[in-house]
């Protein structure tokens, strides 16, 4: 995400990006883990469209919801890695 963020930066893109979370483990609480849910909804609505960086075609099951969240409001969806 790094990368991507740091290449659309230098082409001039504003980027709203996920925030990063977690410790060296990446674990969370719950409370937490739906506090950047709720963030990540509100990112989506600010955001012309959504880039999803899914290196090797990954995609986990809040990037899934927040993929379908973004078709259902008219954002388009692109990948950096096909699925």
């Amino acid at each position: 995400m790094r990368d991507a963020n740091r290449g659309l930066t230098f082409a001039a893109i504003i980027v709203v990006a996920p925030g990063e979370a977690g410790d060296a483990a990446g674990s969370i609480s719950s409370e937490q883990k739906t506090m950047l849910d709720m963030l990540h909804v509100h990112k989506n609505d600010l955001a012309d469209r959504v880039l999803v960086v899914s290196p090797g075609g990954y995609i986990g099951e809040s990037t899934g919801e927040e993929i379908a969240y973004a078709r259902a409001n008219g954002k388009p969806v692109s990948f950096t890695d096909p699925a």
